[in-house]
């Protein structure tokens, strides 16, 4: 077993623009998470970073690769997805005005994003933008004696 480090831990790959990009950062994120025996949910993290990387794939152009930053903190983790447009990401941090349509297949990824976080938005990078969210350390559960 690892021990949890004392300071931030990352992970920085680039992933292909492709859908294939998601299960590979699923994997990474709950790899990341139980390695180093980290309290952040690992189901919630891998949701989350699927949704933003199956985000950066549907609605940026472009062949070049992506890339997923994973943090791991003392108080919880913080994931960003990179990609090539600087356009910022649809009502991630905006009100949402509507519910999404219940027949609809998408559209409802940012909404989860924004109800399972602790935090999320976006920033500018020189070659596009960074989509984040942050999940709390969740602590232990005690065991029946």
């Amino acid at each position: 077993m690892y021990e949890r480090p004392a300071g931030p831990a990352s992970w920085r790959v680039a992933l292909p623009h492709t859908a294939a990009a998601v299960p590979t950062a699923r994997a990474l994120v709950r790899s990341a998470l139980t390695e180093v025996a980290h309290p952040a949910c690992p189901d919630t993290a891998e949701l989350l970073t699927a949704e933003l990387v199956a985000n950066a794939v549907e609605h940026t152009a472009g062949r070049g690769p992506i890339e997923l930053v994973v943090e791991l903190r003392p108080g919880g983790c913080q994931v960003e997805v990179h990609d090539p447009d600087p356009a910022p990401p649809g009502h991630l941090t905006r009100p949402v005005v509507e519910e999404p349509d219940p027949w609809q297949e998408g559209g409802r990824g940012l909404l989860l994003i924004r109800a399972l976080s602790s935090s999320c938005g976006h920033r500018p990078t020189p070659s596009g933008k960074a989509v984040w969210f942050t999940l709390p350390a969740v602590p232990a559960q005690r065991r029946p004696a």
